[in-house]
């Protein structure tokens, strides 16, 4: 979960309520959903919180919740913003990156905590919603320091995002003192280094230049010339990305936290070049875009999901409290509410989350429990009475019992665990684990973008992290895994497996197999082992898992550069298989 630090007077400076003391505040912000983790070395609020929610990732972010919870604040807010008086000229950018947007911000007071502030927040963008920058990269600038290029059209100023030659172009990049091509950066430079990957690819690298010259090269590092210090007052941001939704709503975040710090915000115009790569080839944006989206939600909806009953105008105050716009209207499923939407809430994607704000702004807390009306007689599922069943053998068999993430990345789940890529060519006979995998589709982090097709990657990592522990370290997991599957409904197969590992000295095929043995007696299974080939173990120490005539799994002795691979100098042996052959 993302953790943002705040200053708590910073809090009481921006919500305007000095009265509040620590205690208080916690209090407050826990009613939000953010929970206090501790206090940094600066005595600032460590807050974790929901990573859907990135309007919080700055201090001005928390303080605007707090004053629509504290009813300071009411409905949808949108900044003014003054006309364009410079240009980003789009042309010959790289295909791999093409899309940029900008915004200028004049009239700020810079103090130290509010350049912490605009840091912090450049740097959580960056690692969230960027994706560590491959998505979307943050430049900032002082403003003073540019000098635009006479616009194409229009008495405005102009810079240019275009690609150059990464050995020809020069510039100062930030903390050095040297001029260096971004070629030069890549290799010498520290942030260049670390963000090169990124550019390796490309037969140009991105660029962005003024009538000086180069003076940003996104998305490794700015130029030292326009870096931005406390007594900067005007800034230019510009942002870069592959999705032009992503940097748009990047840029109204930050725009957002600098419009709180007493600045005004000033559009600046996007020209795509009639040849330029994408959707926006040949259009003018006007940017930032501070549209607002519309969402429609039942009054039914509501109440049947909060439990309680509300009038209409309750359900519109509880909105405004939650800084939405609500209308009442008539639908064909009865009364509802048309809910407006501001730019900085890139999480409310489904009627449920205005069903969420709305019951956090009423309160949570304050919900009085109730038994369902239904004459039903509970029970345990048959299925969770087979799982704890399952748990409890693993455990009387020496197993400690996890419980892992469901989501994780391509990269952990195929390509650390020697899988290739599923293709379209994978049949039914493809080794456990290999399966087309569910996607996210606008996923907030790099690290978690797909369902685990099995659980055998994720008790590796646990292993990986705990290499400071003490051996043996026998774990074990029952969870989710899913897969892609044109025959179900949902277009999804999910099922419960079974991933056991046995990490220690003498660790052995025999042993996993054993422990195998013992689970299938406990069951009343048979077990057969025939020996197969799977990338993850090692040839001629793998074998079929198959109970009671059915192949459900697999039992080896785990590849030496699957174990390199996760910095295990120990064998490990492991096995995997569905948890519905035990039924």
């Amino acid at each position: 979960m993302p953790v943002v630090d705040v200053d708590p007077e910073e809090l009481r400076y921006l919500t305007g309520h000095d009265e509040k003391d620590d205690d208080e505040l916690k209090s407050d912000l826990f009613d939000l959903g953010l929970e206090f983790e501790g206090w940094t070395e600066d005595d600032e609020f460590q807050l974790e919180f929901a990573p859907d929610r990135l309007d919080r990732l700055s201090v001005e972010g928390v303080a605007r919740s707090l004053r629509y919870h504290y009813g300071d604040d009411r409905g949808v807010y949108v900044p003014n913003t003054n006309s364009a008086e410079w240009t980003i000229e789009v042309e010959d950018q790289p295909p791999e990156r093409p899309y940029v947007t900008g915004a200028v911000v004049r009239g700020l007071d810079m103090s130290e905590g509010a350049l912490e502030s605009l840091i912090q927040v450049q740097e959580k963008l960056h690692a969230t919603m960027g994706r560590k920058r491959a998505k979307g990269a943050i430049g900032v600038h002082d403003l003073t320091m540019l000098k635009g290029e006479a616009a194409t059209e229009g008495t405005g100023k102009s810079i240019t995002y275009t690609s150059v030659d990464p050995d020809e172009a020069t510039f100062v990049p930030l903390d050095s003192d040297a001029e260096m091509t971004p070629g030069e950066v890549i290799e010498h430079h520290d942030t260049g280094r670390k963000y090169g990957d990124l550019v390796a690819d490309f037969e140009k690298v991105p660029a962005i230049y003024d009538a000086i010259g180069l003076f940003s090269f996104p998305p490794v590092i700015n130029g030292r010339r326009t870096e931005v210090s406390e007594d900067s007052r005007d800034l230019f941001i510009e942002m870069t990305g592959t999705d032009q939704w992503t940097i748009d709503h990047m840029c109204s975040i930050v725009c957002y936290a600098l419009e709180a710090r007493g600045g005004t915000v000033e559009r600046v115009d996007v020209e795509y070049a009639d040849d330029a790569p994408g959707e926006y080839a040949g259009r003018t944006l006007s940017r930032p875009d501070f549209e607002t989206r519309t969402k429609t939600v039942t009054q039914d909806r509501i109440e049947s999901l909060l439990g309680v009953d509300l009038a209409p105008e309750q359900i519109i105050d509880y909105a405004e409290r939650a800084g939405l716009n609500a209308d009442r209207v008539v639908t064909d499923d009865g009364a509802a509410f048309e809910v407006e939407i501001p730019p900085y809430r890139v999480d409310v994607i489904h009627p449920l989350d205005i069903v969420d704000d709305i019951g956090r702004a009423l309160g949570f807390n304050s919900l009085e429990p109730t038994y369902p009306d239904v004459s039903t007689v509970g029970g345990r599922h048959e299925r969770s009475v087979l799982e704890d069943a399952a748990r409890d053998t693993l455990v009387g068999l020496g197993f400690e019992d996890l419980l892992n993430f469901h989501m994780t990345n391509e990269e952990e789940n195929f390509e650390r665990m020697a899988l290739p890529e599923p293709g379209a060519s994978d049949t039914d006979d493809s080794p456990v684990g290999l399966a087309d995998p569910v996607t996210i589709q606008e996923p907030y982090s790099e690290d978690y973008t797909i369902l685990r097709t099995w659980a055998l990657p994720s008790l590796m990592m646990v292993l990986e992290n705990n290499t400071h522990r003490r051996y043996p370290q026998d774990l074990a997991e029952i969870g989710l895994a899913a897969g892609l599957d044109a025959s179900q409904n949902t277009g999804v197969s999910e099922h419960r497996t079974v991933a056991g590992v046995l990490a220690r000295t003498d660790a052995s095929y025999e042993d996993a197999k054993a422990r195998l043995q013992a689970i299938a007696e406990a069951f009343g299974t048979d077990l057969e082992t025939p020996a197969t080939d799977h990338p993850t173990f090692i040839g001629g120490r793998a074998a079929d898992i198959v109970l009671d005539g059915e192949t459900v799994g697999v039992v080896g002795e785990v590849h030496p550069k699957v174990l390199v691979e996760h910095d295990l100098e120990l064998p490990v042996a492991a096995f995997e298989f569905r948890l519905d052959a035990l039924e």
